[in-house]
């Protein structure tokens, strides 16, 4: 290795670690926002259904600003919109901090939601892209596993300032100790972060075969929204977060509806938390090794799983037993709202339309989570429980399953196609 090369290749690993302290302190502080709904609407006497606003105007956020994720991302680059993110990030905590009345709440969550379009999955896609020739599944679900290390430690960082006794606006102290970590990370990244050095996967480079855990030429993003399986592919990704954000935000009440014990609830859920993290990184690294069809098969059968064992929960050890699978098989399945979706861009469409179409995949998949719990909710609201729609999610999932199928086939037949093509043309 050149000393130019091996510049190169420190300067990306500088870049990689300090993306993974950025999903640390940035989408991992966040993942405690739960524990904040109750303190906040009793201090604040204000209905959970109003405050729930602020998540649909997250969501509403970060689906509009990845739209345009491609065109931002070639103007400014990485590092200024990492920046921006975590200042938006800042914002947001010093509005929810200081606030009294629920609609600045919404224009925290659309702060939050710009903050997160610039600091997690599409933005942790892109530098993993462009910064590795090989094993990017591993490398990028080994980054975006920090969230669920950093939701473990934000929790017992702002649960002992929700919890001040005799001080119903403890969550206010909470908020600005956030703020304060937004800010050092903010000047880290400012002082610390480079572009990351593309690895110039050249087409010469190209495996001919059971490409895997690298980046390919790939079509031009005007040629990949005239395939039909790229729609196939949106309407797989809306339904994914759809499905899973609506299911997840609905199970620890679904549990406790069933006779299940809090206490027993939120060990389930600290399990969930934790495996989170692992299966981010085994999700990455299986794809890499056996490809993307066994890869989200075995994810998308997790998915169904979860609609199963919370299905059949009940007040009983047998019960007991399938909320402890139910955390697993999450953990498993929860890679498809994230890590698989650098993936499916690469994988599918390759380099010369990878930032748009995961900028378009982001912004599908939050819409996905904004309709994902009020769909789910309305059916207890006329049913009683979530049992129908329980039923409903696992049939959606295996559909996505089998529409999968054909939309990884079709794309593999244009990939070898281009690289053909791309060979032909490097031999004359």
């Amino acid at each position: 290795m050149s000393k130019k090369e091996k510049k190169k290749t420190d300067s990306n690993v500088i870049v990689i670690g300090l993306s993974f302290f950025m999903i640390l302190f940035g989408l991992g502080m966040w993942g405690p926002k739960s524990l904040f709904v109750a303190p906040i609407t009793s201090a604040l006497q204000i209905s959970r259904s109003l405050y729930s606003i602020t998540d649909t105007m997250r969501y509403v956020a970060t689906a509009i600003v990845n739209i345009f994720f491609g065109t931002l991302i070639n103007k400014f680059g990485a590092k200024k919109l990492i920046c921006a993110g975590f200042l938006a990030f800042i914002g947001a905590s010093v509005l929810y901090a200081t606030t009294q009345h629920f609609v600045v709440f919404y224009l925290g969550g659309l702060l939050l939601g710009v903050g997160l379009s610039w600091t997690s999955s599409a933005i942790v896609g892109y530098i993993v892209n462009k910064a590795c020739k090989k094993n990017k599944g591993t490398i990028m679900g080994l980054v975006l596993a920090a969230n669920g290390i950093g939701g473990a430690i934000a929790t017992q960082i702002v649960t002992p300032f929700i919890n001040t006794p005799n001080n119903p606006f403890g969550y206010r102290n909470a908020y600005l100790v956030m703020a304060g970590i937004f800010v050092v990370v903010f000047l880290i990244m400012l002082f610390f972060f480079r572009e990351p050095i593309s690895a110039e996967t050249g087409a010469e480079e190209q495996p001919k075969k059971k490409a895997r855990g690298a980046g390919w030429i790939g079509i031009e993003y005007k040629q990949a929204v005239q395939k039909p399986f790229f729609y196939g592919a949106c309407v797989c990704i809306f339904f994914t977060g759809m499905v899973l954000q609506g299911i997840t935000s609905i199970a620890a009440a679904h549990m406790q509806d069933r006779g299940l014990s809090l206490e027993y609830i939120s060990i389930v859920l600290s399990v969930a938390s934790i495996a989170l993290s692992a299966f981010k990184f085994l999700n990455g690294f299986m794809y890499d090794r056996v490809g993307l069809r066994v890869t989200i098969t075995i994810d998308c059968v997790a998915a169904i799983g979860v609609s199963v064992c919370l299905y059949f929960i009940t007040a009983s050890p047998f019960g007991m037993v399938l909320a402890m699978i139910y955390a697993l098989l999450k953990a498993i399945a929860l890679p498809l709202e994230t890590v698989m979706l650098p993936i499916y861009a690469n994988d599918l469409f390759g380099e010369k339309s990878f930032n748009k179409v995961l900028g378009l995949f982001v912004s599908i998949n939050q819409v996905g989570y904004a309709l994902g719990a009020p769909i789910i909710n309305l059916s207890y609201d006329f049913l009683g429980d979530y049992k129908l729609a329980l039923i409903l999610c696992g049939m959606i999932m295996l559909g996505v399953i089998i529409t999968l199928q054909f939309v990884i086939t079709a794309a593999q037949k244009v990939r070898r196609k281009v690289l053909k093509e791309a060979e032909a043309v490097q031999a004359e």
